[in-house]
């Protein structure tokens, strides 16, 4: 599995640049996530997980996290665009305190979504499950990041 580089890289490379902060732009995705997260969360527990509604799932839990991560560069005053935007959103999880373990996931649910959306893959209910899992369990710390 490719892992993000340093974060350092991406400033480097030009796919980050450092400016001024967002604060309506990130409050925007700060609260679109929760409602978003809350959503999912419902249509979770009517329907459930099935090969139906798997990849979507996968995608919706894609966004939740990297919209947060996102808004949270925007208030640091950071933001990424281009090519490998999304590998340096990852990659800035590692200064924002979460484990390797934690970031290592989310880049396989990043490129996970990236199979969906441009190679047609279709995952099976299970990991579906799993990456619905691993939001609720970091969906809490996501939010802290917004907290002064």
């Amino acid at each position: 599995m490719n892992f993000p580089l340093d974060f350092n890289y991406y400033l480097r490379k030009g796919i980050v640049k450092k400016g001024t902060f967002n604060a309506p732009r990130a409050q925007f995705l700060k609260v679109e996530t929760e409602k978003s997260f809350i959503g999912l969360k419902n249509r979770i527990e009517k329907l459930g997980i099935d090969e139906f509604n798997a990849n979507s799932i996968i995608k919706d839990v894609h966004d939740i996290i990297l919209e947060k991560i996102r808004a949270k560069m925007m208030l640091d005053g950071y933001s990424a665009s281009g090519n490998f935007a999304h590998e340096a959103e990852v990659a800035y999880m590692k200064l924002l305190g979460f484990s390797e373990q934690e970031v290592s996931f989310a880049n396989e649910l990043r490129q996970s979504r990236n199979s969906i959306s441009y190679y047609g893959k279709l995952f099976e209910e299970d990991y579906a499950k799993k990456c619905f899992e691993f939001l609720t369990t970091i969906n809490l710390k996501l939010s802290r990041l917004f907290e002064k």
